[in-house]
């Protein structure tokens, strides 16, 4: 059963996938952090729906200014919803945008629509499905923009990682359409160079964003892959993202050949999920 508590104005919640609690932000008014079992998954500034703290939604931000001319309405698609960051964030700076969000935890969903309502003008529809089945039931062509999100206990479920996944996700996009994805690694990097090959066997053009550090294998972090069939805004995201209050890199073209060292695309098959976090990564 569901138990809720407020201490200091922090709201606690037994929800599907663990713990979650909303942090008040002590910088900012109206705004919170989403952790579920102790692992940061949101931040929300329900005053500023388009300021984003977390550098990996930084990162997704930038894509979604980017694929198509400022303030022009697209349709998205988030696998994954959290505190439904992403989807504020485009209804914000593209008014009139249509957009769905696919998020499995049921309760999840009932807390952060309770605590963080939605904006009355947000064109934002909630499925509380699995994502890949969720994904399934959208029509082809449909979407501009693709966004996967998607943890559970901190890793990316394995159905998720697959070609098989990513040939759906390109079914679903529009011509030209771009897919987003939030992947979380550390040395020696194994995942994040399966899902690039992965990508790479689906979409023809690939850009991928990370901390340095990360992308050196010097620590665990997130990585921003970003997919097309056409070519993508490279030199504005990399401008963008190198000035980040904390600065990444993108790769692309030979680089990221070079970077994925001849892995192997993953199919449903052999799937497995993303590795778990080393203990104390969140603190």
């Amino acid at each position: 059963m569901a138990r809720r508590k407020r201490d200091a104005e922090a709201v606690v919640e037994t929800v599907d996938g663990g713990l979650a609690e909303l942090i008040p932000d002590p910088d900012r008014t109206r705004a919170w952090t989403l952790l579920v079992d102790g692992a940061p998954q949101s931040h929300v500034d329900l005053d500023d729906p388009a300021h984003l703290t977390f550098a990996y939604q930084r990162r997704l931000g930038h894509i979604a200014d980017l694929i198509e001319p400022p303030g022009k309405p697209v349709q998205a698609v988030h696998l994954g919803g959290g505190g439904f960051t992403l989807a504020r964030y485009i209804a914000a700076t593209r008014p009139r945008s249509t957009q769905q969000v696919v998020e499995r935890d049921a309760a999840l969903v009932q807390l952060v629509r309770r605590e963080l309502p939605l904006a009355p003008h947000a064109r934002v529809r909630v499925r509380s499905i699995d994502a890949r089945e969720g994904l399934a039931k959208i029509p082809e062509a449909w979407a501009d923009l693709v966004i996967a999100d998607v943890f559970s206990a901190a890793r990316t479920p394995a159905h998720l990682t697959s070609t098989e996944f990513l040939a759906d996700v390109r079914r679903v996009l529009k011509p030209g359409g771009h897919y987003a994805a939030n992947l979380a690694d550390g040395p020696p990097l194994t995942h994040l160079r399966g899902q690039i090959a992965t990508a790479a066997a689906v979409f023809p053009e690939l850009a991928l964003a990370a901390d340095p550090a990360v992308l050196r294998g010097k620590r665990f972090g997130n990585a921003v892959l970003l997919a097309s069939e056409r070519p993508l805004p490279v030199a504005e995201l990399t401008r963008r993202i190198a000035g980040d209050p904390h600065p990444g890199r993108v790769e692309h073209g030979k680089a990221l050949a070079d970077f994925t060292g001849g892995a192997a695309p993953v199919m449903d098959a052999g799937a497995v999920a993303s590795p778990a976090p080393p203990p104390g990564v969140f603190r």
